[in-house]
């Protein structure tokens, strides 16, 4: 399965991982319907659009403002949203809508105003982020409004169509005439509508009356009557206002946690996927050589590297970044890597054409010689992980020049052929949505970072795609196996999003879950 898409949604895709944990749908009992509620968020989210933007601050907010067709159950299965029911094949679905669903405005959603979403993020011209993550590519929308169904079509498979759509936030007519104009307002679908927008300060959010269509029916009966986000930077800041009563909830990943575990601070975590690398395959790379990437990953000592980039929270990477709940929930890792084991690394290299002069192989009188960019966004503990693996290629004889890379400059870093491992973890809701990464053109047509060309995977994704939803997931597993065994990518170690709160109740699937919110007396 091919995949085109633009750079833009790339980065997207890999600086906020976010979107891969939205929709999900989940019911809270306790707590009462009134009150505030403040959560603290790390950065100003910039633009609210919900067509325009997947940063992290964004999607969280906006979820609280704009419903999806459907949801993600707790357990992967796919629940009522706007969506009353559907139906699916690989090429097409349809959605009908429930009854009483309105916008901001008191006008009622019509099946035209999701159709016209649908049409809007798949024209290439509004570079919506969103056009092959929440929408396929080539899908077209069509709307009955007497029967409340919008059927969507595409020329290429979409085998996770439906749960696709547990992506796209829906807005309403008004808001798509003017999508920019929802940098800073909002013309909400879901249970908030956006009171208040302070750039870099906070954002107030106040309940719609009448909201009946959370998922699975969902109400917004019990949830607090305005949801204030505010913007603060500091993890150590985020933790004191926490622990004060000041707001309440906060996601917090670093050391700070040891506060709010020792003040048994309720918690709900995720695991993602924190530690994973890419190896250019492009002419002229050294990694090209499958001996050469086997030989770099035999080197290194992926669990002690990777306890070190999580602090000794993380877990042995079980998947290529698929987030739970997923479909496909297959261990497509284990067994499938080059062990740790320096003596049979040297073999792979020998048996390549490699030899040791001194402490560093050559070849043709050339050393290997490789550049490692890392994120800084991910914090200390994985600087000091990429300093470990530059220690352990140089120690078995490979000359190693790291560097960083921030939000803004991992897509061109990558794109810019200048690499040739790179720490870069991906995480997705569903498997389809990795061919982007390891298919398809590369940059600056595609995605296609690592320039992987690997016939297997492209074999078993082409047949996958044919296959609606969980039935291919023994051939999406495969795919991704297939990488892992080629060593196009090594998924070293998860780690927990952990979303912290004091005063609230809730459900957390990366973020809080909007239709769990609850005000407690705590």
């Amino acid at each position: 399965m091919r995949t085109t898409t633009t750079t833009g949604a790339a980065a997207a895709a890999i600086a906020a991982i976010g979107l891969a944990t939205t929709g999900c749908s989940g019911g809270v009992t306790g707590g009462g319907g009134s009150g505030t509620v403040t959560i603290a968020i790390a950065s100003d989210p910039g633009t609210l659009n919900p067509l325009g933007t997947v940063a992290s601050s964004a999607l969280s907010m906006n979820r609280f403002a704009y419903d999806t067709l459907v949801h993600r159950g707790p357990k992967g299965s796919t629940v009522p949203g706007i969506a009353q029911r559907w139906s699916a094949t690989p090429t097409s679905a349809t959605f009908t809508l429930r009854k009483g669903v309105t916008c901001q405005d008191g006008s009622a959603l019509t099946a035209s105003d999701v159709a016209a979403v649908y049409n809007y993020v798949a024209d290439p011209k509004n570079q919506s982020p969103l056009l092959g993550v929440a929408v396929p590519p080539t899908a077209t929308a069509k709307a009955d409004d007497a029967r409340r169904t919008v059927t969507v079509r595409t020329k290429q498979p979409a085998p996770f169509f439906v749960e696709m759509a547990q992506l796209l936030p829906l807005t309403c007519k008004k808001g798509l005439s003017d999508p920019k104009a929802l940098a800073r307002a909002s013309d909400a679908t879901g249970a908030y509508r956006l009171k208040e927008a302070v750039a870099g300060d906070h954002f107030t959010y106040v309940k719609r009356k009448g909201y009946t269509w959370g998922p699975d029916g969902a109400t917004g009966d019990e949830m607090p009557d305005t949801v204030v986000f505010k913007v603060v930077a500091n993890e150590s800041t985020a933790t004191n206002l926490l622990l004060a009563g000041e707001v309440n909830a906060a996601q917090i990943n670093g050391t700070d946690r040891d506060r709010l575990e020792a003040a048994k601070v309720m918690s709900r975590s995720t695991r993602l996927l924190f530690g994973e690398l890419i190896f250019n395959e492009g002419s002229g790379h050294p990694t090209a050589d499958p001996a050469v990437r086997k030989a770099l990953v035999g080197a290194l000592d992926l669990k002690q590297i990777g306890s070190v980039a999580t602090g000794g929270t993380g877990k042995p990477a079980t998947n290529l970044g698929e987030i739970a709940p997923t479909p496909c929930t297959g261990d497509t890792v284990t067994g499938n890597l080059p062990a740790h084991d320096t003596a049979r690394a040297a073999e792979a290299l020998t048996s390549a054409g490699w030899k040791k002069t001194g402490k560093t192989w050559t070849k043709d009188g050339k050393p290997l010689s490789i550049t490692a960019p890392y994120p800084s966004t991910q914090g200390p503990r994985v600087s000091s992980a990429m300093e470990l693996a530059a220690q352990q290629w140089t120690e078995f004889g490979v000359m190693v020049t790291t560097r960083t890379m921030d939000q803004a400059t991992v897509v061109s870093t990558l794109s810019a052929d200048t690499w040739d491992v790179a720490w870069s973890p991906i995480g997705v809701s569903l498997p389809d949505q990795l061919t982007r990464f390891f298919d398809g053109p590369v940059p600056p047509r595609g995605t296609n970072f690592g320039r992987v060309d690997n016939p297997e995977y492209q074999r078993l994704t082409a047949e996958a795609a044919t296959k609606p939803g969980k039935a291919g997931c023994d051939l999406w597993d495969a795919a991704d196996a297939a990488l892992i065994k080629r060593v196009d990518v090594v998924p070293i170690v998860t780690n927990p999003q952990t979303v912290y709160g004091k005063g609230v109740t809730f459900r957390s699937d990366g973020g809080i879950v909007p239709s769990s919110l609850r005000r407690t007396s705590g």
